[in-house]
């Protein structure tokens, strides 16, 4: 059979794109997709975020119980946490202080906000924690408080 340049155009024409159906299909199934991927992710990311705040708070102790073995008591509420990396003004107790600190530096939580510190505690000998991704007191999943006394428990 023999096409002319006007049937072979027109059939090329005919065969060029996807149609309407077809296109709406794919946007569909990639609709489809993302949201079984987010259903899926989201929660391991929260569940991720709270691990880390729990191990940042073990890192916390454990140089906090150095700071005590050095320097003969826990740094007071009003000293805070920053006692871990900046040296007491009491030139005593200075001369006791490490270079470089007791930690690098302090973290932030997986939240971007300050750990909270309490001496003496109210679950311990002192209370370090975090109040969660909503940065508020109580709450639940992401949103629950991560303190000294829950790392154990979760």
């Amino acid at each position: 059979m023999l096409l002319t340049k006007h049937d072979a155009r027109r059939l090329e024409d005919e065969e060029a794109g996807l149609s309407l159906v077809e296109v709406m299909v794919v946007v569909v199934i990639i609709g489809l997709l993302a949201t079984i991927i987010t259903i899926n992710v989201l929660p391991m990311l929260g569940q991720a975020n709270s691990s880390t705040a729990q191990t940042q708070i073990s890192q916390l102790e454990q140089a906090l119980e150095t700071y005590r073995l050095r320097m003969g008591r826990y740094p007071s509420t009003d000293e805070g946490l920053d006692a871990l990396v900046t040296p007491p003004a009491d030139a005593r107790l200075a001369t006791r202080f490490p270079e470089g600190g007791f930690i690098n530096n302090l973290p932030t939580d997986p939240w971007g906000n300050d750990f909270l510190y309490l001496y003496p505690g109210e679950h311990g000998r002192f209370d370090v924690w975090t109040l969660g991704a909503d940065g508020r007191e109580g709450g639940e999943g992401e949103d629950a408080d991560i303190g000294n006394w829950t790392a154990e428990q979760d």
